[in-house]
């Protein structure tokens, strides 16, 4: 057995020299001499179990540390005490197992051995995936550390599943893994239930390493949630080694820009899509090009209809815009009603089925079968409206609609004369904190002392209108668009008269129907489309505003001449890009956002904006006050609130 310890230091002296040379400590580090008392909340017994032998990296003292490599190799000379004792285990090992429990800490998932330092050696030597261990666990005092908040999910996580196996590097990853399986945090998960996590796990992470996942910046259970995603549970139950290995091949480029930190590419304006290699290119042209005779078939996917929705009613015309545009060389079909996931999946197997080449989704609802519909049809091209939806399968667009409650702001200011004005939000998502809060700074830019007061439709029963009349609020921005099938003018921004009567003051116009064409004419004209190049690893995101032309704001006749004018200034600015409302000094309710020198915030800023501007009155619901719609779609793009709400609806 001497050659095996020789094999084994070896191994740890090339450990020690590629440290060395890196100028790391070469040795075991000791967590005694990482953190403090002072970093110590509290030591709690975990009791016995399996750990992960990868996930053993130190000593709990400083000891014999420098008796191993840091990859737990033997570093002492043969003919010592220590080779007999480490030979005499690996040959134990080799006949009945490795039998005693080490003793270990751990600290931040990360065990530190007390007890049997060359057990683990052996162990890590013979590649055995895990040991006994008695763990005691050690937490460390809670901070607002992005590492911590993590692991503090993961203590949560395991008072339900107490395994050690699935690790994951992004907050809210706990939870999204437990919806996936159909359990929570809060009830105990079954001795099976965990059994068979592990199993999924260890089923997933060989293939997925073995692929080339290690070289990755994502850990194996980052790289299961997307799985999970699309495929679900079944497959790797009771799939083969062989399917599961296509599967997860397939999924390759949403792990690579998972691991690129969901990088966002956003094309502000028609002009800035790529021209080669494009998503829409990959579509076949017939000979004679898109004609009346062969036209291009494009499919709408709404999770309504027109009569009873406003969001639907606005798609509804650009889809009807196409065929006179076009002149017959496009060819939409709607699917109304999708809705939940097994009808919209429906609808994509007919759409596919009748040989759709693109298929719009037009609810972010709709995004997860959306997203598992480009893998299942890599032939057809998918296209969802979100925005902050990041997969490399599925192109998203939206419009920049901030830009034209900026200008709505700003009108409603100089029609209210008591410095109030109310406002009607739909849902706590990405878009809407931008909305609200450019309303409300260009409504300080026209009367500094006017204050917005946020109502929200999500929330049930808040009888937000006798709210807004007892305060004596007469002009109010209400939803974007009329609904068909109620007889209101109660929608973008209007004044309510004594007498009860309304008088519409300015709405908001999202052109659908020249988003839509913009987005296909590169491919009804021949010209290549717009996704991005191959090894690219970003999500493409169209994000078009007013310059684009799909979004614009009409403003009465009633409204003065001079209130119009600087509208007309001001749009102008924004479309040149001299004007932005988040440029400047910004406050919000509870603090600087941003200095009277600073530079306008980023788009990412804007889009995943969680705060409300100071002269807003009112607050970002609660998850668990919405009502059942929304939480529905805030469980899809919900804004996270607050850093103690990752996880409820991220």
């Amino acid at each position: 057995m001497r050659e095996d310890y020789q094999r084994a230091r070896r191994l740890g002296e090339k450990a020690y020299r590629k440290a060395a040379s890196a100028g790391k400590y070469p040795y075991l580090p000791a967590l005694d001499e990482m953190i403090s008392p002072k970093e110590i909340a509290a030591e709690v017994p975990v009791g016995h179990m399996e750990i992960p032998t990868d996930s053993i990296v130190g000593t709990r003292t400083k000891g014999r540390q420098n008796a191993f490599a840091l990859n737990f190799m033997p570093l002492l000379e043969l003919g010592t005490e220590f080779e007999s004792k480490w030979n005499s285990l690996y040959e134990s090992q080799l006949v009945d197992g490795i039998r005693e429990a080490i003793i270990v800490y751990e600290y931040m998932r990360r065990f530190y051995v007390l007890e049997g330092n060359k057990r683990v050696s052996v162990a890590k030597f013979c590649q055995i995936a895990d040991m006994e261990a008695e763990v005691t666990r050690i937490l460390p005092v809670k901070t607002e550390d992005e590492d911590n908040r993590l692991y503090y999910e993961f203590v949560r996580f395991f008072e339900v599943c107490p395994t050690y196996d699935v690790e994951f590097s992004k907050l809210g990853s706990y939870k999204k893994l437990a919806n996936l399986l159909g359990r929570d945090l809060e009830q105990e998960w079954t001795a099976d239930q965990v059994r068979e996590l592990n199993f999924m796990y260890s089923s997933f992470a060989k293939i997925f390493l073995a692929n080339g996942g290690d070289h990755l910046n994502m850990t194996p259970g980052d790289a299961l949630l997307i799985y999970l995603g699309i495929y679900g549970t079944n497959s790797l139950l009771h799939e083969s080694k062989s399917v599961l290995e296509v599967q997860i091949k397939k999924l390759w480029k949403e792990y690579r820009l998972e691991a690129n930190d969901n990088r966002i590419d956003l094309l502000k304006a028609p002009e800035e899509a790529p021209r080669e290699n494009g998503i829409l290119s990959g579509i076949l042209k017939p000979t004679r090009g898109y004609t009346p005779d062969h036209p291009l078939r494009v499919a709408f996917l709404y999770r309504q209809n027109p009569q009873n929705s406003r969001w639907v009613y606005g798609h509804e015309l650009g889809r009807l815009h196409l065929a006179q545009c076009f002149q017959g060389a496009v060819s939409t079909v709607p699917f109304l009603d999708c809705l939940d996931d097994g009808k919209t999946r429906k609808a994509i197997d007919a759409a596919a089925a009748d040989e759709d080449r693109i298929i719009f989704t037009t609810s972010p609802t709709q995004m997860t079968e959306t997203l598992k519909s480009a893998i299942h049809y890599p032939d057809t091209q998918f296209l969802n409206c979100s925005i902050n939806l990041s997969h490399h399968a599925v192109q998203t667009y939206y419009a920049r609609t901030y830009e034209a409650k900026y200008l709505m702001g700003a009108l409603a200011a100089g029609m209210a004369d008591n410095h109030k004005i109310g406002y009607r939000a739909a849902y706590p998502i990405y878009g809407t904190l931008s909305d609200i809060n450019a309303f409300a700074i260009g409504a300080a830019m026209v009367d500094p002392r006017v204050r917005v007061y946020l109502s929200w439709s999500a929330v049930e029963g808040d009888g937000w209108e006798e709210t807004l009349k007892d305060k004596g609020i007469r002009v109010i921005s209400g939803p974007d668009l009329i609904q068909p099938d109620q007889a209101s003018r109660k929608y973008g921004v209007y004044l309510l008269g004594e007498d009860g009567s309304v008088s519409n003051l300015a709405a908001p116009v999202l052109n659908w129907g020249n988003y839509y064409e913009q987005i296909l004419r590169p491919v009804v004209e021949g010209d290549v489309g717009t996704k991005m190049p191959e090894g690219k690893d970003q999500a493409l995101n169209y994000w078009w505003g007013l310059s684009a032309d799909v979004i614009d704001v009409i403003v009465s006749q009633k409204t003065p001449y001079y209130t119009r004018k600087m509208l007309d200034y001001l749009k102008a600015g924004v479309i040149s890009g001299r004007v932005s409302p988040f440029q400047g000094e910004i406050h919000s309710q509870t603090g600087l956002i941003s200095g009277k020198g600073d530079r306008a915030l980023s788009d990412h800023d804007i889009i995943t904006m969680n705060w409300l501007n100071d002269n807003v009155i009112g607050t970002i619901p609660n998850y668990q006050d919405l009502n059942e719609a929304g939480r529905r779609v805030a469980a899809v793009i919900g804004v996270k609130k607050d850093k103690d709400e990752n996880t409820d609806h991220s």
